[in-house]
This record gives structure tokens, sequence and C-alpha cells, in this order.
């Protein structure tokens, strides 16, 4: 067994968007609580807790996310060792060789376990017996793999091929698959040497760079540099964009695990799934006799073999089969459970006409607190606004808008132009347009405000920030 300690590098990309309308680019799905109480992040680190034997993690996440990211780690009990962030998306070879630099900086023996954070597994003591085997492979040089033991012949995974064994818990990479025709998948189930591939891998620090310096000398360099440009950023580490930018969009399998000779696949059966699509969430959620599963405001009549939830509004169904309805307070998704997948198609859609509900929901995160849209007219906009215990919002100014505060619960101290004072429950304010305020939380519970903008432009680019405490432009 290694002496090194397993750093956890868990990459917090992605914008799954098959399972929108709650996944979405502003808030998708790692940082939702799909498939239990933690959301699927905090899920992923408490797996890896140092409590178990783990290093402190190091996150990887896009610029947009990362007060998110800090928050739901704080909020798990999980101190990171850094949380990287990625200034453009360029896939999981860059993220992957920019968390090797980090670990190397505090082991110069680091072996780095990396983890989706959007993947759930249902057996974490199998979970951890599988890394403890591929530790002996990767002290001994290997680069390794998490193969899944299939359990059907699906054709939305990529496949490994193992070859010979290499002690009683692994074996070398013969070849990867990528997704398979059914017949294909039907043949690779009956044959019992072929996996599914998890994401997931363990690598010694060291071998995992000189191996992209090997086979993807451009995401080598340029992830060095950008990493030896680095700055720090209060809680986080910025990698300089002009030269992040430069590596190119590769895959760790593509542009590693098929190329090497050191590839190795621990197989694992862990209760495993990547919630790929409204389907996964059905195939793992507790189902009731007719095999349905709910969540949320759900009244269901004769309902058999579907997915219902609810976000918000009350969702009746009758006599419905197979069926996936999920409701927000935006939106709502009606699809047969078989054309689950092409869900992403309706996203694309939407996209391509500019809707917002593409990308954002009514609730918005921000690093203190949310805000949610409760209506929207003509000059005018109502928002509910919750602001975090010690959290203050920017200083700012509005040129076009003028607001109007009440305050529901809690203590809130307003900043107006030369004045401060505190409100408290039932108590309200007015801001004039074009004065130069900010509105903070005091006390030691969260402030809730409901928020009532007048005037001629309301959108949220019309905010000039004079002072921020996060950091923002």
């Amino acid at each position: 067994m290694t002496t090194s300690i397993i750093t956890p590098v868990i990459l917090c990309g992605g914008g799954g968007t098959r399972l929108w309308p709650l996944s979405r680019k502003a808030l998708p799905k790692q940082f939702l609580a799909l498939a239990g109480a933690d959301t699927m992040l905090q899920a992923t680190l408490k797996r890896v807790d140092p409590e178990a034997g783990f290093g402190a993690p190091i996150l990887v996440c896009n610029e947009d996310h990362r007060f998110l990211v800090a928050e739901q780690a704080r909020a798990a009990g999980i101190e990171p060792a850094a949380i990287l962030l990625e200034p453009v998306g360029r896939n999981t070879a860059p993220a992957v060789a920019a968390a090797a630099h980090a670990a190397l900086a505090h082991d110069p023996d680091a072996l780095i376990l990396v983890l989706p954070s959007d993947h759930v597994i249902g057996d974490v003591a199998a979970f951890r017996s599988a890394v403890a085997a591929a530790a002996v492979r990767a002290t001994a040089g290997d680069l390794v793999t998490f193969g899944i033991q299939p359990t059907r012949p699906e054709t939305g995974y990529g496949y490994i091929e193992a070859g010979d064994a290499l002690d009683g818990c692994s074996a070398r990479i013969r070849r990867f698959h990528e997704k398979p025709a059914r017949e294909a998948a039907e043949r690779y189930l009956a044959e019992g040497r072929f996996y599914w591939n998890s994401g997931m891998f363990l690598f010694p620090a060291k071998i995992v760079l000189s191996e992209l310096e090997e086979n993807a000398p451009a995401v080598a360099e340029a992830v060095a540099a950008a990493y030896a440009g680095r700055t720090a950023d209060l809680d986080f580490v910025r990698l300089p964009r002009e030269i992040f930018a430069g590596a190119p969009d590769l895959s760790i399998d593509v542009g590693v695990m098929e190329k090497t000779s050191r590839g190795a696949v621990v197989p694992a059966d862990l209760g495993w799934s990547d919630v790929g699509a409204w389907d996964a969430l059905w195939a793992i959620g507790d189902k009731d006799a007719a095999g349905t599963v709910t969540f949320g405001d759900v009244v269901a009549e004769d309902v058999a073999d579907s997915y219902l939830r609810s976000e918000g509004p009350l969702v009746a169904a009758i006599g419905v089969r197979d069926l996936i309805v999920v409701a927000t307070n935006d939106a709502v998704l009606v699809a047969p459970k078989h054309q689950a997948q092409a869900v992403k198609t309706i996203v694309e859609r939407l996209r391509a006409a500019r809707r917002p509900e593409a990308e954002t929901g009514s609730l918005t995160y921000r690093p203190w607190g949310s805000y949610q849209g409760i209506d929207l007219g003509e000059r005018f906009q109502v928002k509910r606004i919750v602001v975090k215990p010690g959290r203050k919002l920017s200083l700012q100014m509005h040129h076009h808008r003028a607001e109007h505060w009440i305050v529901v619960s809690g203590t809130a101290e307003v900043t107006c132009d030369d004045k401060t004072f505190l409100l408290h429950e039932n108590q309200s304010t007015y801001i004039p347009q074009g004065a130069i305020h900010r509105l903070g939380n005091p006390g030691r519970i969260s402030l809730h405000l409901i928020e009532v903008q007048s005037g001629g432009y309301l959108g949220e680019d019309d905010i000039v920030r004079i002072a921020d405490e996060f950091g923002r432009a």
C-alpha cells in the first residue's frame, strides 16, 4: 500500500443539459441535491473525507461557479487544499494537468484520485476498497481507471476491455471502446471482460504529467505555463486566461489513457451511476409498488414506471406510463422515459431562441445568498432576496431603476448615499434611482427581503459596482 496520501481531485465542470429544467448552466447538476439530502458535489466530497484517510481535496471549477463550490465545500465540512479556476473550459486533460501541478507542490510523490463531481455511488465502502486496490497499481507507476461491472447491455456508456491480469484486483487495459450498438453491448455483457468507463482515475501525478508531455504536448505546455503564472484571489487560484486558453480541448481518456502502455483497470461494483439523464434518476430512485418515483408536491393516480418531480407547483398525474414530468417555477418538462437523452435538443432550441430558461432558473445564487424572480411586468419587477448572515451585497448604484425593500425576516443593514441604518421585520425603505447603496445582513440568521424594482430598464447589467467584498468587477 502506498505511503503517499491520496489527494482527491474533484472536477466540478459540466452543464448537465440532459437534466434540464432543473440543471442549467448557472446551476448545473453537480450543485443540486438530486439523489439525497446532499448535493452531488457534497456527496463526492464526503466519500473522500480526510477522516477516511484521504488528503485535502483539490477542486477544479469554472470561474462562474467558484462561490458555489466554496460554499458547498464549507457546508459539507471539507476544507479544500485548493480551488483552481478554469478561465475557459478545455475538457478533462488540462484540468487534470493543472491539479497534478497543484498536488506536486505539496507532495513530490502525490497520487491524485480524479473524480467527477456529479456521479452517484451507492456503496461507499466498496468505492474505498477499490481505491485501495488501485493505489497498489498507482504506486507501482500505473495509470489506473475504475471499470464498472455492467449490469445491462448499455449503449450510452463507453467501455474498457480488460487484458492480462496484473494481480487479483486489476488488469492491464487492452482497449477503450466508444458507445456501442445494442448487439455489441450485449456481447460485451456476455463476455465478462468489458467494463463501463466510469471516468474516475488514480494517477501518480508525476507520471500523468510525463504522459501528457509525450502524448499531448500542447496541453502539457499550456497548463504548465498557466500554473506557473497563477495568482491568488481570496480562497481561489486563478489561471491566466490567455495562457490556459491555448490548451487544446482534450479529454484525459483520449490524451493519455488510450495511448499509454501504463493503463490499468480495477473492476468495481459500486452502485454507480453517472446520472446522465432523468431515466437514470428514475433507475436509482425509491419506487412505489407501481415503479414510480416522486419528489416534491406530487399527486399520482394510476401512474406506473414514471418519474414525477416538482420543485414548486403541484404536479398531478393520472393514468400515465413510462413518463418523465419535471416542474420548476418557470418550466415544465414532459417526455417519454425512453427519450430522456433527447432533452438536450430542447435546451439547444431554447439557446438558439435566446430564451433565458436555457441558462438560468428563477432562483439565482450569489456569493452573498440568492434571489428569486416572483413577478415581472411593464416597468416593474419583484424579487425575493436572501442574504446569508454576515454577508453584504456590493456597494452599487443603478442608472435606470429605483428599488423598494421590505424586510420579511431578519435584520437588514442599509446604506443609501450618506446614511446607514437598520431595518427589522415589516419595515421598509426606498432606494432612489442613482443612489449609491448597499444591503447587508449583520445578524446571525438569514435575511429575507422583498425587493420591488421600478424603472425603464430592469436588467442585471444595470449594476455599477463601486466596492465588493467578493472581488467581483
